[in-house]
């Protein structure tokens, strides 16, 4: 193995500038969810030119590349969909220049996370130049509509293309470190109904907007006694949305609803999530609902899933994570930091949904993730399409 990672560092070095220009052409395209069209065909021309053995669209956008045809099948995913620019001048560059500077790769994307795109390419190009032959298929995929609906892309092609890996790697950034889980989420929403009169004597309705209020301040209150996990951390909950309706605005109100944001821990679930809330709005007639994600894809498919993403962890022990660290260690000769995400990504899905042993391993610090000035180190974008190389060959 010592002969092939010194190949699989040369060569990643080696294609350090055309694996750059690869994620700036691809920063260079607008591509929040549902309008990912014209980033995916750019990255099914590079998956093509790289060398992959197929490469080709499912019915929901995303891009598949295919190299090998073995038994063990290994999945490496990078959404493509990005947050769209805020505040523009909150930037001290243009967020979609693409600019390649200073040793960064500039722009909004280039973090969250089409880098890890841009360097699974570089690795299907390395692969080939190794003329790599190990029983294995390796599956790219470059997903859609992910900041809308995590995990939505994964349940479409496990369940749709009958696609399910035996082993996983999210290439959403991870500061070049390895993580093994991350705390799971849902969205709730709960329904007050109240029964609306005259404004001047309100005492004759029953004000919806003063029920979801009393609610707001117990959920205050549940956040602080949530479940703790020692790897995870804390789960936790607020609201996030407090809408009201009333026939004027001379009227008592009889609709309220709160938009709850739900962070889930190890041994939480959806229905011990639910459970809490309704115990707290029991006696204030509040119904409490999972909501449904249904949206239209750019290819014109509509589909959807209940918004609930499972939490999700993997024993450091297992296999995945330590075919991870031999990796790591054989490339860089130096221990992993092995921890977790704060935010949640498409393994509530491929782990959390499906039981795929995965990984996490992408360029970048995740503090960029969403924000202004967004950049990745060229050196990760190397360093991660050198890892994924060497986990191919050891899995």
């Amino acid at each position: 193995m010592e002969n092939i990672s010194k190949k699989i560092l040369e060569l990643a070095e080696k294609y350090s500038d055309y694996t750059a220009q690869n994620l700036s052409k691809l920063i260079q395209i607008k591509s929040v969810s549902m309008q990912e069209k014209d980033v995916q065909h750019e990255l099914k021309r590079q998956m093509e030119e790289a060398g992959f053995d197929e490469v080709r669209f499912d019915g929901l956008g995303n891009v598949i590349g295919r190299i090998g045809n073995g038994k063990k099948i290994l999945a490496i995913d990078a959404h493509m969909d990005t947050v769209d620019l805020g505040e523009l001048s909150n930037w001290d560059f243009d967020p979609l220049s693409g600019e390649v500077k200073d040793g960064y790769v500039h722009g909004r994307g280039t973090v969250d996370q089409e880098g890890g795109a841009a360097a699974f390419v570089t690795m299907g190009r390395i692969l080939k130049e190794l003329s790599f032959d190990r029983d294995l298929t390796i599956y790219c995929t470059g997903t859609v509509m992910e900041e809308d609906c995590d995990g939505l892309c994964w349940k479409y092609i496990v369940e749709e293309e009958k696609i399910k890996p035996d082993f996983a790697i999210s290439t959403e950034p991870t500061n070049l470190n390895i993580y093994r889980g991350h705390r799971g989420r849902m969205e709730m929403r709960v329904t007050f109904k109240g029964i609306s009169c005259h404004g001047s004597a309100p005492e004759r309705g029953d004000n919806a907007i003063y029920k979801a209020s009393r609610a707001a301040l117990e959920i205050e209150k549940l956040n602080e006694r949530i479940k703790y996990d020692e790897f995870l951390g804390k789960g936790s909950v607020t609201i996030s949305e407090f809408k009201s309706g009333s026939p004027s605005l001379c009227a008592v109100a009889d609709y309220a609803h709160i938009h709850l944001d739900r962070r889930l821990t190890w041994g939480e679930t959806k229905e011990s999530a639910v459970a809490e809330v309704e115990a707290i709005v029991k006696d204030l007639d509040g119904v409490v609902e999972v909501l449904h994600y249904e949206e239209k894809a750019w290819t014109g498919l509509t589909y959807g899933m209940e918004k609930y993403y499972p939490t999700w962890k993997i024993p450091e022990n297992h296999k995945v994570v330590q075919t991870g660290k031999e990796a790591y260690e054989t490339l860089f000769e130096k221990s992993p930091l092995i921890d977790k995400w704060t935010f949640s990504t498409n393994g509530v899905t491929i782990n959390g949904y499906y039981d795929v042993p995965m990984i996490g391993f992408g360029p970048g610090n995740e503090v960029l993730a969403h924000a202004p000035n967004e950049k990745v180190p060229i050196d990760h974008l190397v360093k991660a399409s050198a890892f994924y190389t060497m986990f191919a060959y050891l899995i």
